[in-house]
């Protein structure tokens, strides 16, 4: 969930690397720290809580010998403090870590240590030390052999200026080479220029210097960084959110045509996910947080146009309920980052049980991407916003391929009908183009709920899969308590904290969840409640009354409704946010990628 930024090379080092820690700040975290050789060959480090706007200001007139490492730190063990903040130092080691050390109060024992901070990152650098016999490759090997959990660290020792090792398991890392040296990132789209990277190995120890790197017990996957694939800034749109909901047509419009060929069939060979890996029974969907709730959706498609059974999981709780894959079944991964811990846990567990597996994911050489082997990728680009918007709708759409695929494989469709479904999916741009015209009507929405304390968001059937997503987005940046309810639920506990004042946020696309969900609004609005619902254009005898405020998508009833109102709950969230003055690509004690279990 923190970042990692390091460069060894030519001239200074701070500069570029707070510049690439500032690229880092979307993770999430609390407090950021570097760690240089300066002049005269001596470790120095300066640490902060809050933004690395303080760490630029603390560097100002700090003279490097161009090495350094730097560290945005989400707390996870000890408080947020300067003291907990990265780098740690414990005798010849000074070291950055991204991850879980979950044996550092055995070592702490064995090696009778008295931490300074209250991490367990430190107790590495102490047990890196101890093995320590002027050989730091031997001693990273040695250490590794007693650590259990999560890392990628960054290391300097105080006898090597000039010099960066790093080692990795589990937790993102990747190396860069460059004319003027060698830089290392927990993400490698906030790499300074485009071309090839390296992704080293689990427990592969690499030693940078300003000419190149080396590798020790172990190698690295060569990779190439697309421009496409690279961190931008957020070309004049107030925040990074609002620009990525803006960017949704065209997203959808490059996952789509990826996959879809010039006579309206669906693809995957582009991918190497061969037809064979749907010759399945039942679908399970795994997923954490907004990725979940695009598998919620999805269970729609896979019954309703493939006729399969499908099992949306939240990542979190599929190894601890000890699901057991069937041999007929395809379990589905769901990841924008291809980070998530929870989601790799469960990804390993179903490889371990011989089961067949399938990831969706966002970015390219991520851990999800070689672990998995079968991949289909959204065409998004980087989405650097805390909260997921067009991550989220190319999701539900290569979901939606998937989907179509089975069919037409069972028998479902033939010819025709698959080409009438991609037909309908291509519309989702032209669809997401259209509701970002509702902004304004939006603004007047998020004029009045921004002061509200609690909101209810309610639907049906795959109504009800948006408004999970409707809630989460909301409380992620707003902070005002935000609930989704199946609006047939609402009797059933719910409809007790209605009461004058209280906004619901309503969704309705489908004719045959019509004359219930509006006998769901009847009882909110009966009780003094407000309630802003979402419909489509040809939902006919749906007029405003009082307290009641009807915001018709430009789209009929069918799935491609949940671009719509994507967008709407998306602009909702993001406009309500703003009226409260929040911080909104960067909420508190979020993070982007969740790479902690």
């Amino acid at each position: 969930m923190c970042g990692i930024y390091g460069y060894c090379g030519r001239g200074e080092a701070l500069a570029p690397v707070l510049e690439g820690l500032s690229r880092l700040e979307y993770r999430g975290y609390d407090s950021a720290g570097v760690a240089f050789f300066d002049a005269q060959g001596e470790i120095k480090t300066l640490k902060t809580t809050g933004r690395v706007q303080n760490l630029i200001a603390m560097a100002a007139g700090q003279e490097d010998a161009g090495t350094a490492i730097a560290h945005t730190r989400w707390a996870t063990h000890g408080g947020i403090s300067v003291k907990n903040a990265h780098p740690h130092t414990a005798g010849r080691v000074t070291l950055v870590h991204n991850g879980i050390i979950e044996n550092f109060r055995e070592l702490r024992a064995e090696l009778n240590y008295t931490p300074v901070s209250d991490t367990d990152t430190e107790i590495m650098a102490a047990l890196i030390d101890s093995e320590y016999r002027n050989d730091p490759v031997q001693a990273i090997l040695a250490a590794q052999k007693r650590l259990k959990g999560s890392y990628a660290l960054a290391i300097l020792f105080s006898d090597r200026p000039g010099c960066i090792f790093t080692v990795r398991r589990e937790s993102p890392l990747a190396l860069m080479q460059t004319e003027t040296g060698c830089f290392l990132s927990s993400d490698p789209s906030t790499f300074p220029q485009c071309g090839e990277y390296y992704v080293p190995d689990e427990h592969t120890v690499a030693e940078i210097i300003p000419e190149g790197m080396r590798f020790f017990a172990g190698a690295a996957q060569k990779l190439e960084l697309a421009a496409t694939n690279r961190t931008q800034g957020r070309e004049g749109h107030e925040h990074y959110m609002l620009k990525e909901i803006l960017e949704e047509p065209e997203t959808i419009r490059r996952t789509v045509n990826r996959y879809i060929t010039a006579d309206g069939r669906v693809d995957f060979s582009c991918d190497g996910v061969e037809d064979s890996l749907f010759d399945v029974k039942r679908i399970n969907v795994v997923a954490c947080g907004t990725a979940m709730h695009a598998g919620l959706v999805a269970a729609h498609y896979f019954r309703k146009i493939a006729g399969v059974e499908v099992t949306s999981f939240i990542a979190s709780e599929f190894c601890d309920a000890g699901v057991r894959v069937e041999p007929d079944s395809l379990t589905i991964f769901v990841s924008q980052s291809g980070e998530t811990a929870d989601t790799l846990a469960a990804l390993r567990s179903v490889k371990a049980q011989g089961g067949k597996v399938l990831a969706i994911i966002n970015r390219q050489g991520t851990v999800m991407e070689r672990e998995c082997g079968h991949v289909l990728h959204t065409s998004c680009g980087p989405e650097i916003a805390v909260a997921s918007t067009k991550a989220f709708t190319a999701q539900i759409a290569v979901l939606y391929l998937t989907a179509i695929r089975m069919a037409a494989l069972r028998g479902l469709l033939d010819a025709a009908g698959e080409k009438a479904e991609t037909a309908a999916l291509c519309a989702a741009e032209s669809i997401a183009r259209e509701t970002l015209k509702l902004r304004p009507a939006i603004i007047r929405m998020a004029d009045e709920i921004h002061t509200a304390k609690d909101v209810f968001f309610l639907g049906r059937a795959v109504d009800y899969a948006i408004a999970c997503e409707g809630a989460l987005k909301l409380k992620e940046i707003s902070y005002i308590h935000a609930e989704s309810i199946a609006a047939g639920e609402l009797k059933h506990g719910t409809i007790s904290l209605i009461e004058p004042g209280v906004p619901s946020v309503c969704f309705l696309t489908q004719e045959t969840t019509r004359s219930r969900v509006l006998l769901s609004v009847q009882e909110v609005l009966s009780r003094g409640g407000s309630v802003y619902l979402f419909t489509t254009g040809d939902m006919q005898g749906v007029e405003d009354v009082e307290n009641l405020t009807v915001c018709r998508m430009p789209v009929e009833k069918g799935f491609s409704a949940v671009y719509a109102e994507a967008v709407c709950l998306q602009l909702l969230a993001y406009e309500t946010a703003k009226r409260m003055g929040l911080p909104i690509d960067t909420p508190r004690n979020l993070a982007k990628s969740v790479t902690v279990a």
